[in-house]
């Protein structure tokens, strides 16, 4: 009534028999929930364009966050979080299995999701969180809880250490029945949640500064040249993961098995995460992407820049 028909609030109110403030709260509640989206479209705004790029090149749903060149990583973070936690609610239905990686990503959308009510879901923590200073439950736990308060859900923690000291303790501990039902829960998930971690973030990653690996680790990690993680499972820039050893030791689940997930929603915020991203999208681990407007036009200008060898050396010549 209000956005398609051009009702004013107080007409509204009085066919609806209740007061003007009703209405406003209601408005208001139907934009925080994702249910109305409103788009400013300016001359210079680049999103749809960026947005047409991406999709165009890696097949995938985008929303580019527009964001101004001025503002520091952290409330770029904030502003791609809060369109995430929009974007996601909606997808959100009854009876889903919704897979949630724990980080510091999440952890910033998990404080901007908005109250849907459904019935007979799930939320289950994809990775365990666990390394020698901190059981990582209180962080990892408050991330599902929020998912689980936000939709009605019932919440499914994974009580194991992020990184296993040997491979074999791991596999030993993944036939304990126990274990067993949260990984089959895992699998059967229809949607999988994550953002992209990134040694070189301006707003760290929280498995590389939360204790998780020492120098042995990422020394390891820089020989095999890896340019980030999904839910402690690490990848190159190409989206290959073969010979990297750590993830032998990780419990989060294969890349083969992330991709059998139906719908797979991918959080970005900073250009600084460009190579794993790039590499998280060349593994096929997304079918959503959101992200914000300087990582979105790194990520085109990048992308043509290695089809077009000229305009790859055009690039750097503008970059001098």
């Amino acid at each position: 009534m209000y956005y398609l028909q051009d009702q004013t609030m107080d007409a509204i109110a009085r066919e609806l028999r209740t007061s003007r403030s009703t209405v406003s709260r209601l408005l208001s509640a139907a934009r925080d929930s994702g249910l109305v989206q409103i788009q400013i479209k300016t001359p210079s705004d680049r999103a749809p364009e960026l947005e047409r790029a991406i999709r165009r090149r890696y097949k995938v749903e985008v929303h580019v966050v527009p964001v101004a060149d001025t503002l520091n990583e952290v409330d770029v973070l904030d502003r791609v979080s809060m369109q995430a936690a929009r974007t996601i609610t909606p997808l959100v239905d009854s009876n889903a299995v919704i897979g949630v990686a724990w980080g510091s990503t999440l952890s910033a959308v998990s404080r901007h999701l908005t109250r849907k009510t459904t019935h007979g879901s799930t939320i289950v923590q994809l990775n365990g969180a666990g390394n020698t200073q901190t059981s990582g439950i209180t962080y990892a736990s408050e991330i599902i809880r929020r998912f689980g308060t936000a939709y009605g859900a019932k919440v499914e923690q994974f009580p194991v250490p992020a990184f296993f000291d040997n491979a074999e303790t791991k596999r030993m501990m993944w036939e304990e029945r126990s274990v067993r039902r949260i990984l089959d829960l895992q699998q059967r998930a229809t949607i999988a949640i994550f953002g992209v971690g990134s040694m070189d973030a301006d707003v760290p990653s929280h498995v590389y500064v939360g204790g998780y690996l020492d120098s042995t680790d990422i020394d390891e990690l820089e020989a095999s040249g890896v340019a980030g993680d999904v839910a402690t499972v690490f990848f190159r820039d190409d989206g290959s993961d073969k010979g990297i050893v750590l993830n032998d030791r990780s419990s989060g689940p294969k890349l083969e098995d992330l991709r059998k997930i139906r719908r797979r929603i991918c959080v970005v915020s900073g250009a600084r995460k460009i190579k794993g991203l790039r590499g998280a999208l060349a593994a096929g681990l997304a079918t959503d992407l959101i992200l914000d407007e300087s990582t979105a036009r790194e990520l085109v200008e990048q992308e043509s820049a290695s089809s077009d060898p000229i305009l790859g050396f055009l690039n750097s010549l503008d970059g001098l």
